[in-house]
């Protein structure tokens, strides 16, 4: 298996922050199907769930930065899957202050 590397510079420009109502998580177990479970910033572990969308055009595994947005009836329960960050633009976002270097 290699390194997941980002093939050109405009890959890196396309970093998307999260939104009102929306988290970063670092993704801990892979459940099976379209659900993982993805410790959040706030300290809350939760059931998310890979879009559609996603789901046919990225690769989410173990250790992975997402940004997750908690559902509105289940908000600490669950939530669904927005963005997967890559390595660089994880160290881009570690770097410039919008998630903790320990994250």
């Amino acid at each position: 298996m290699g390194k997941r590397q980002v093939k050109s510079e405009s890959a890196l420009k396309e970093i998307r922050l999260p939104e009102e109502g929306e988290l970063f998580g670092r993704v801990l177990k892979m459940l099976g199907g379209e659900n993982v479970l993805i410790k959040c910033t706030d300290n809350v572990t939760r059931r998310g769930r890979i879009r559609g969308k996603l789901k046919r055009r990225v690769w989410i595994r173990d250790n992975d930065i997402v940004i997750i947005a908690p559902w509105d009836f289940n908000e600490a329960e669950k939530g669904d899957i927005v963005w997967r960050f890559t390595l660089p633009q994880v160290e881009w976002l570690k770097e410039n202050g919008h998630i903790p270097k320990d994250f």
